[in-house]
């Protein structure tokens, strides 16, 4: 299990709530599932029969609120290459829960828990031009823009519309070996204040803000 602030990832057990929460909240929903590509399922049957796929996966966990104790989305490695180091991750949040920073919260705990404790290198994902608030998702992660994904170089083809993310193993530790510092935003605004281990990283891409720490004051533009 990975626990955040607000959120636990446990895997799958197939239990009676976690399949009522799944059809309450998202994996019936065709504007949550469509949008990630993944099928809709709308019976308890279809579920059970999914959750044994799911069940037998190391790197899939369900998304639980805290709060409500509801299961509320998932986030997961969809494609995994063993030989190169490398996974792909998705996930998808209930369209009652979105809006709360939950997808970008159980984001970063799962690349900080693969860097930390799994031998993967690199981490990627992309998100359809059509789906572009899993766009603000990545934009404000800790991955960085890249040209393609490993899906696409196998295939050949170039990731059109798609845009992709990544970030590596190394590019994780660079971030979390410098100096703590606290970031505020030049206009003196305290929305979605942050605090981080890692230099260039905050929840308001590409806005002005001011970074304070013992030997380093300035100002910068994500």
């Amino acid at each position: 299990m990975i626990e955040t602030e607000r959120l636990l990832l446990k895997h799958y057990n197939g239990a009676d709530k976690e399949i009522r929460d799944m059809l309450k909240n998202w994996i019936s929903d065709p504007a949550v599932q469509e949008e990630y590509g993944e099928s809709v399922y709308t019976s308890l049957t279809s579920v059970k029969e999914l959750l044994e796929k799911y069940q037998s996966e190391l790197y899939r966990w369900a998304v639980w609120e805290k709060k409500s104790g509801e299961c509320i989305g998932q986030i997961a490695f969809c494609k995994i290459w063993d030989e190169i180091h490398t996974a792909e991750i998705e996930y998808c949040i209930g369209q009652s829960f979105q809006g709360n920073g939950y997808a970008g919260e159980a984001l970063k705990a799962v690349i900080d828990y693969t860097f930390t404790q799994t031998d993967f290198e690199r981490l990627e994902a992309f998100h359809r031009k059509e789906n572009p608030r899993s766009g603000n998702v990545l934009m404000k992660s800790l991955m960085h823009p890249t040209d393609t994904a490993e899906r696409f170089r196998r295939q050949g083809i170039h990731p059109g519309n798609d845009n992709c993310y990544c970030i590596t193993s190394s590019e994780w530790k660079e971030m979390y070996s410098r100096t703590q510092v606290e970031y505020r935003w030049a206009d003196g605004s305290d929305e979605d204040f942050h605090r981080f281990y890692s230099g260039g990283i905050c929840d308001r891409a590409g806005k002005d803000y001011a970074v304070w720490c013992d030997e380093h004051a300035g100002t910068g533009n994500l």
